[in-house]
C-alpha cells in the first residue's frame, strides 16, 4: 500500500484510462477497488486540471489534453530526436525535399527535427514551431491512429478548428472524414492547408505498443505526391519506429 493513497489512486486511474479508453465513473471505481465518492472526487480534480475529460453524451470519462501533453512531452525527449535525424537525412537525400518530425502537443503538433533539402525554400516547420494538428499532414497521421473519443476531446467544438489559409476542416465531421482516408490509404497529406503553394505527405511513427508517437513528413511545392515519395516516407517512418 502506498504511503500516499490519493496519489496512488490518481495514477492508477489515469493508467487504467490509458489502457481502456473512456469509461463510466462506476466502472472505474469497480476496476480500481475505490469508493464511488473517492472516484468522483478524483475525476473532478483531474477534469479541472485537464488530465481527464467528461463525455456527457456517453456518461464516460476519458483522458484529456493534460494527459496528451504529458505523453507528448515524453515523446519529445532527445532520444526520439537523435533516432530520427539520420533517418530524415537519408530521406532528404533520396527524395530531394525537406523533411521533418512532429509530435502531438494538445491539438497542435510541435516540430522537433527538421532536415532541409539543399536549394529548397525555408518552411514554417522550424524546430520548436507549433501548428494546428488538423491542418498538417504529420498531425493528421497521428490523429488518425488515436481513439475516436480522444480526437473528440481534442476538438470539442468549431472554435477548436484554427484556420491558416482558408483550406482545411472546419468541424469534427470533416476532420473525421479526412482521418478515415488516412487510415484507408496508410498515409496523410495536405495541400495548401498550412502554407499556400506547398503540400506535404506524412506517415505515422508508432511505439512498440502501436501507439502513435510522431508524424514524419516531407514538404514540397504544391502538387500531387508521387508514389515514390509516398513509399519513401512510409519506409522512413517504419525505420524510425524500429529504432525507437
Amino acid at each position: 500500500m502506498s504511503d500516499v493513497p490519493a496519489a496512488d489512486a490518481t495514477l492508477r486511474l489515469l493508467a487504467h484510462l490509458s489502457r481502456t479508453g473512456p469509461l463510466p465513473a462506476a466502472a472505474l471505481a469497480t476496476a480500481l477497488g475505490l469508493p464511488r465518492s473517492t472516484t468522483y472526487h478524483l475525476l473532478a480534480v483531474l477534469t479541472q486540471h485537464g488530465f481527464v475529460v467528461h463525455l456527457p453524451e456517453e456518461r464516460r470519462y476519458g483522458l484529456g489534453l493534460g494527459a496528451f501533453e504529458l505523453g507528448s512531452a515524453y515523446a519529445r525527449q532527445a532520444p526520439l530526436a537523435r533516432a530520427s535525424r539520420p533517418v530524415l537525412a537519408r530521406l532528404v537525400d533520396q527524395v530531394g525535399e525537406s523533411a521533418h518530425l512532429a509530435v502531438l502537443h494538445g491539438r497542435d503538433v510541435l516540430y522537433v527535427v527538421e532536415e532541409r533539402a539543399a536549394g529548397r525554400p525555408s518552411l514554417v516547420t522550424d524546430v520548436g514551431v507549433r501548428l494546428p494538428a488538423h491542418l498538417t499532414a504529420s498531425g493528421r497521421a497521428i490523429l488518425a491512429h488515436l481513439p475516436s473519443a480522444q480526437v473528440r476531446a481534442l476538438f470539442p467544438g468549431q472554435e477548436a478548428f484554427v484556420d491558416r489559409t482558408g483550406v482545411g476542416p472546419r468541424r469534427l465531421s470533416e476532420l473525421r472524414a479526412i482521418l478515415a482516408e488516412v487510415r484507408r490509404d496508410g498515409w496523410a497529406s495536405e495541400r495548401g492547408d498550412v502554407t499556400t503553394g506547398f503540400a506535404s505527405v506524412a506517415a505515422v511513427v508508432r511505439d512498440r505498443t502501436g501507439h502513435p508517437i510522431a508524424g514524419l513528413a516531407v514538404t514540397f511545392a504544391d502538387g500531387d505526391a508521387s508514389a515514390d515519395l509516398v513509399r519513401a516516407t512510409l519506409r522512413a517512418a517504419a525505420e524510425l519506429a524500429r529504432r525507437v
